[in-house]
């Protein structure tokens, strides 16, 4: 857990020559981070949702477009334990640039503005925030946002963590990540999003990705689908790539688009 840019920035500045380094590949396309970050709420009369709601659009998202990020989504718990929520993701080319872009938005001074609105009000603006940072797998070395059916219907996102037991297990499923299961997700038709390592965060070693779909009913289908596939049959059959030898725990949740998110 992470809880503010003093705190955020110490923590890249340890971890960046050896991200960077694990990112080294022969793929043309840079591996990029993601920013997951998680602002928890309560129903009050502090009305945190609208609060919160407010300053990522007209604040912090903003703002962090300015300084050279990417904001990707701000989504809101639908289906999922701990709720209400919302849950935002930020992509940048490095952690380089992430550092810099904080130290960007600090020196901002409309933003500045933006956050001095948002802890105006009565009460807490949030109950706290979470924060875990993904180095994306060279499968998807950047975040999906052109995805969607373009029928300006509004899609669900199912975000999954798995948690491997050692780190020679989470290589072992990067593997099959890249080696065939995102391939098959988008043959499917399940739209991923994103797909990346954690590095800065809880529950490690583990990866998080997110998957698009039309609706609930069209996610259960395409599961079974996708349970039945041959050729995932045929990447998961080895012994050594069971579940239960390098998947120890998986958690999913189920989000909704922001009105102002750019992934919708």
């Amino acid at each position: 857990m992470i809880t503010g840019a003093a705190a955020m920035s110490a923590l890249l500045a340890s971890n960046a020559e050896a991200a960077q380094n694990a990112g080294r590949s022969d793929d043309k396309t840079t591996r990029t981070f993601l920013e997951l970050k998680t602002w928890r709420l309560h129903n009050s009369e502090e009305d945190q949702a609208k609060r919160v709601s407010e300053y990522l659009e007209s604040g912090l998202f903003p703002a962090l477009t300015r300084a050279g990020a990417k904001p990707v989504a701000a989504l809101s718990n639908l289906i999922g334990p701990d709720g209400p929520y919302m849950f935002t993701i930020v992509q940048y080319p490095s952690l380089a640039a992430m550092q810099d872009a904080l130290a960007k938005i600090a020196a901002d001074e409309t933003y500045e503005k933006a956050s001095q609105k948002l802890s105006s009000g009565p009460g807490m603006p949030f109950v706290g925030l979470e924060s875990s940072v993904l180095h994306s797998l060279d499968v998807l070395p950047e975040a999906v946002l052109s995805n969607g059916s373009g029928n300006g219907h509004t899609r669900i996102f199912e975000l999954r963590t798995y948690q491997s037991q050692s780190m020679t297990a989470l290589k072992k499923k990067v593997g099959m990540f890249n080696g065939g299961e995102i391939a098959t997700f988008q043959r499917l038709n399940m739209q991923p999003v994103f797909i990346g390592e954690t590095i800065i965060g809880p529950r490690q070693p583990s990866i998080t990705y997110m998957l698009s779909f039309e609706n609930l009913d069209g996610r259960e289908k395409l599961w079974q689908q996708f349970g039945s596939d041959p050729e995932w049959k045929k990447l998961s059959a080895p012994a050594e790539l069971k579940d239960s030898e390098i998947v120890a725990n998986i958690s999913n949740v189920i989000l909704r688009p922001l009105p102002f998110s750019p992934l919708r």
